[in-house]
């Protein structure tokens, strides 16, 4: 009786366990907007870089060609269990601004609006010589150690003046 007792007791424990790794995990990354205040909110030739600066803090990045760019993006990713994380939402607004650091327009992007790139994993090739296995091997049979018969190294701004010669 007592030992069936604990059969079952060991059974709903691995049960409740697996069942539990099933529950995906998710987690928001980037940009949190502040209660009150989002990026959609900014409102085209009444805002400028420091109302949104005040309102909405420090852009997650700016354009690397337009500089008056700032985007604000948030993303949500979930996980389970062993599987690889999928992102399942992304917001990203992007504010505009014109040459007086007024907003000038306002775009929203989503998750939809992505695009997929191919990673290209080509190598460019160096010049120079190739050696064989045997030459990497024997490569330096009779080649004598000059630094140990002349006494000079060979090290960076001559001879032996360097650091740790002694000199």
């Amino acid at each position: 009786m007592v030992a069936r007792t604990v059969k079952l007791l060991i059974g709903a424990s691995v049960l409740a366990l697996s069942l539990s790794a099933c529950n995906p995990t998710l987690r928001n990354h980037g940009y949190v907007p502040v209660e009150g205040s989002k990026p959609q909110q900014v409102e085209p030739s009444v805002d400028t870089k420091a109302t949104v600066l005040s309102r909405l803090g420090n852009p997650s990045t700016k354009g690397t060609f337009e500089l008056d760019t700032w985007y604000y993006i948030s993303s949500t990713r979930e996980r389970l269990a062993y599987l690889r994380p999928a992102t399942r939402e992304r917001q990203i607004t992007a504010v505009v601004f014109n040459d007086d650091g007024q907003v000038q327009a306002v775009a929203e992007y989503g998750l939809e609006d992505g695009r997929i790139v191919n990673f290209v994993g080509r190598e460019t090739p160096t010049r120079g010589r190739e050696l064989s296995v045997l030459e990497q091997i024997f490569g330096t049979v009779g080649r004598l150690p000059t630094d140990r018969l002349t006494g000079q190294q060979n090290v960076p701004g001559g001879g032996s003046t360097g650091p740790g010669s002694g000199n």
